[in-house]
């Protein structure tokens, strides 16, 4: 008998059963805003045997202005609040061009943590890696 403990997810592994259903990346463009719609849209996607694994966000840092940076990562962040109600796993941040890294960086680097705390990874397509 080994004293040691499996991990958490090894535990939550042995013990799955498969689920038929078709996992998807939802566009943030298309996504509602309200709670009571994304409650609709959890009811219409399990009805077709559909499960968020993710949303993608295309995002805008190409302006160097500290206002329009924070403006950006509030709008991401309401969106790795939404991918976290959906269950969702994954926020998938899209952009081509970083005006001032300087301004960037710190935001990506928050918004990473916030998603952490909501449950959710977040992934950066773009030119800036952290």
């Amino acid at each position: 008998m080994s004293a040691t403990r499996p991990s958490t997810i090894e535990t939550a592994i042995e013990r799955c059963r498969p689920a038929d259903k078709t996992p998807v990346t939802l566009d943030a463009a298309v996504l509602p805003s309200g709670r009571d719609d994304l409650r609709d849209l959890q009811v219409e996607l399990a009805a077709k045997e559909y499960v968020p694994a993710g949303v993608t966000v295309d995002a805008c840092f190409d302006a160097d202005c500290s206002f329009a940076t924070q403006d950006e990562a509030d709008r991401i962040r309401e969106y790795i609040r939404t991918a976290s109600f959906l269950g969702a796993g994954t926020v998938t941040v899209e952009f081509d061009t970083v005006a001032d890294e300087s301004k960037v960086r710190p935001s990506l680097a928050a918004l990473k943590e916030r998603a952490r705390r909501e449950g959710v990874t977040l992934e950066l397509d773009g030119p800036l890696a952290l």
